[in-house]
């Protein structure tokens, strides 16, 4: 496939991430127009290696990251749905839950965050969010196995003391 193609095919991923990173849409879309412009100066730098998506998810990782080091505080994660976006029918219980996943997902480090985000929102791979991420598999391991400990404390669904698989015994 063309390099502007596959660019093309992973914009509404890079859109999806930028928005749970950022929690404003328009500054998403930026952040998106940013890594695009970015990526398209940049071809000559892409070695092929790994999937293109990858790679732009990188890009706009350290695009949001630069931004985050120019403006203090720290942006807020999003798990809710976009508003403009039509919702599908979820019962209260289930927005609760969502609005305190999305508080605890907002607590996380920010690289157990973006671990988690790039392997439960966009489905990569641990190989391929490891490139993304520029870590290797085994530290991306530990980060999502830390993310997830701590959004299940964090959601009263653990314990401090608890172990998974320990419940029960």
């Amino acid at each position: 496939m063309p390099f502007l193609d596959e660019i093309e095919a992973a914009i509404p991923g890079l859109r999806a991430y930028a928005r749970a990173l950022l929690r404003d849409r328009e500054a998403a879309d930026d952040l998106v127009q940013d890594t695009l412009e970015t990526a398209i100066a940049r071809q000559g730098q892409w070695r092929g290696e790994g999937a293109l998506r990858g790679w732009l998810c990188r890009i706009l990782l350290n695009r949001f990251r630069d931004d985050l080091r120019r403006r203090r505080p720290a942006a807020v994660l999003a798990l809710v749905p976009d508003p403009s976006d039509p919702p599908a029918e979820r019962r209260a219980e289930d927005r609760l839950a969502l609005t305190e996943v999305h508080a605890a997902m907002g607590r996380l480090p920010e690289d157990q965050r973006a671990a988690l985000l790039l392997v439960a929102l966009e489905g990569m791979s641990l190989a391929e969010a490891a490139r993304a991420l520029g870590c290797a598999e085994g530290t991306l391991a530990s980060r999502l196995a830390r993310a997830r400990v701590t959004l299940r404390q964090l959601t009263g669904r653990e314990t401090l003391g608890q172990r998974p698989g320990k419940a029960g015994e």
